[in-house]
């Protein structure tokens, strides 16, 4: 099949369209063509190629035409589809890959370390929820200053809400946000406007409904591993190659096919591959390969994920690096449960989280457990913060945004802190103007299904002191209900209220002072230390351009800094200048901070993120 580009799939060729699908023990394998009514025109046998997968070519088929396969008289869509227009169940659509228009073949994508990105939900980032609604607000994210979008999971999902860790058909975009060709328009408009996209993708796992992978062949799991969601996929027994295959093929579908810049894996703890070559760094490889960047998802701290492969690493380009969430977190709330509850929340937890560029190195957890190893060989750029994310905001009961639980004082220290650490930052959608919108965690699954799942939601919490009482519980939102999912949408009018403003001015001159003035993030580049017991200073000292002094307070505390302390201690030939606090009242403070040249001395009082810059 040399005229295929992947193993799987319908797919347009010069004679047609070629069907090829993978499935084992079946005693017939079939493709129904049907109308646009859904009634079958005609059935065509499948036969067995060199490589054990079932194939034939229809010349009669084309683009648009639906069709299912049929496993030993079983209908069932195409674990390969490349859209779903009636959903998960249903039949799948043969897609023209190459009608598309294309314009962006100019476009270069930024740096690594230029990195500054925006996590979005495509179906709550606008009241429209699709991808050609996205574009509409380019404009706001370019005057914001980030540069890369990361979409979150758009594998077609059972329903029309759902976060995306539900998809089930992993080369389809979800129909409820558009067509293949919308998404296709989104990132060429993305390219135009200077603004690349990358995709959060789930190899460790599918969804409970619509997940017809077993039907075509149970050896797509290994029963050897299990996941938090049940079996692991297949990568590492011997006749696991479809199945390698399968999942190495689909970001090379995303980046080949629709453009994106790159891809976020979810949860790879959760990836078990005991293969020499793990299946994260064999899709490292090929999307390197292509000009693609891999960003990893891994609360282990695990430095094998982006070591260089000749140092025995995998090779990926970044890893979210949570414990910097999570001591600012609980340094600010005093919040202590779950997960949260390996964490102290002290400045000096904090101090070694931005000096290491993850707290845990190898330390016995409470648990007893040891997580983690060295990061402060590793450069910046490799590891990725947030003071929010999806999970950070949405596995909450109530979704509520971190503003909505700290002070404006304590938000915007934090804040202002997030985006000039060392560090890639990340933003989600909504948080660079204190936005009124929760984001709750929603589904929109068969009754019986997502009854249990909202039954197993509220028993989750039962271990957090807040929901003990059952009555609190049941006022957790359902995920189910649509105004769950409605009240997660981004209220797009509120960004020119004033109180919104001051805080989105303050992301603006923080990025803007990142991009212009922090260009050199390198180790060695930059010290950190613990100057109060409540503040802390990062200083700067590029070769080639004026030094930076950052102070940083998120708790309220009367606090006098002596000048004179070597970290904070300018030449007299490049006095500190002030530049920026977050407590200015253009942010929407009242009470910034000061220096005071005579007593060579700086104050502060509330939560507060000061910046300086040595003057020539």
């Amino acid at each position: 099949m040399k005229h295929r580009r992947y193993s799987q799939g319908a797919e347009v060729t010069e004679n047609g369209v070629s069907f090829r699908t993978w499935a084992t023990n079946k005693k017939s394998v079939s493709v129904v063509v049907l109308n646009s009514d859904r009634q079958p025109i005609r059935e065509l046998p499948l036969t067995l190629d060199q490589e054990s997968y079932y194939t034939v070519e229809d010349p009669q088929a084309k683009a648009g035409m639906l069709y299912q396969y049929r496993l030993d008289g079983q209908p069932l869509p195409d674990p390969a589809s490349r859209f779903q227009p009636y959903g998960v169940h249903g039949p799948s659509q043969i897609v023209d890959s190459t009608g598309f228009a294309w314009s962006d073949q100019g476009w270069k994508p930024p740096a690594l370390a230029e990195l500054v990105i925006y996590e979005l939900h495509v179906g709550t980032f606008t009241r429209e929820g699709s991808f050609r609604s996205i574009i509409d607000h380019f404009d706001h994210l370019l005057r914001l200053g980030v540069n890369t979008i990361e979409l979150m999971p758009i594998g077609d999902f059972p329903g029309d809400r759902n976060w995306g860790y539900d998809g089930v058909e992993i080369f389809a975009p979800c129909r409820a946000y558009g067509h293949p060709g919308d998404l296709r328009f989104f990132i060429n408009e993305a390219h135009r406007a200077g603004l690349a996209v990358i995709l959060d993708v789930v190899y460790n796992h599918l969804g409970p409904d619509g997940n017809y992978l077993g039907s075509y062949s149970k050896t797509y799991f290994n029963p050897k591993h299990h996941t938090p969601w049940g079996l692991a996929f297949n990568f590492d027994c011997s006749d696991c190659a479809p199945v390698r295959s399968f999942f190495l093929e689909n970001p090379i579908y995303w980046r080949e096919e629709f453009h994106f810049d790159g891809f976020r894996l979810d949860a790879t703890q959760a990836i078990p591959d005991t293969s020499k070559k793990h299946i994260i760094q064999e899709i490292t490889e090929e999307i390197q390969a292509r000009g693609g960047l891999v960003i990893c998802e891994d609360p282990r701290n695990e430095r094998r994920i982006v070591l260089p492969r000749s140092s025995g690493g995998y090779g990926c380009d970044a890893v979210w690096a949570d414990d910097f969430h999570h001591v600012v977190r609980t340094l600010m709330t005093g919040e202590n449960e779950g997960y949260l509850g390996y964490f102290e929340g002290t400045p000096e937890q904090l101090l070694a989280a931005i000096r290491e560029g993850w707290l845990f190195t190898g330390q016995l957890q409470k648990d007893g457990i040891p997580r983690g190893t060295r990061g402060i060989d590793i450069e910046p750029e490799h590891f990725v913060v947030c003071i929010s994310n999806h999970d950070q905001v949405g596995n909450r009961a109530f979704g509520d945004r971190l503003h909505a639980i700290i002070s404006p004082e304590a938000y915007r220290a934090a804040s202002a802190l997030c985006l000039l650490v060392p560090y890639t930052p990340m933003l989600f959608m909504g948080q660079e103007w204190a936005c009124s919108s929760p984001f709750c965690y929603f589904t929109d699954h068969k009754p019986t299904l997502g009854g249990n799942i909202a039954k197993g939601r509220r028993k989750e919490f039962e271990q957090f002191s807040a929901f003990r009482d059952p009555e609190k519980r049941e006022k957790i939102p359902d995920p189910q209900a649509e105004q769950t999912f409605q009240s997660s949408k981004l209220i797009w009018d509120e960004v020119a209220a004033s109180q919104h403003q001051t805080v989105l001015r303050l992301y603006q001159d923080c990025i803007r002072f990142r991009q212009a003035k922090l260009t050199d993030r390198r180790r060695g580049v930059w010290q950190v230390e613990l100057v109060s017991d409540q503040t802390l200073a990062l200083r700067y000292s590029p070769p080639k351009s004026a030094e930076v002094l950052i102070l940083v307070q998120l708790v309220p505390a009367k606090t006098t800094l002596d000048l004179n302390i070597p970290i904070l201690r300018s030449s007299q030939a490049h006095p500190w200048k002030f530049s920026l606090s977050s407590n200015e009242p253009e942010y929407g403070g009242e009470q910034p901070g000061f220096c005071d040249p005579k007593k060579e001395a700086i104050f502060l009082i509330q939560p507060e993120t000061i910046l300086f810059v040595a003057h020539s």
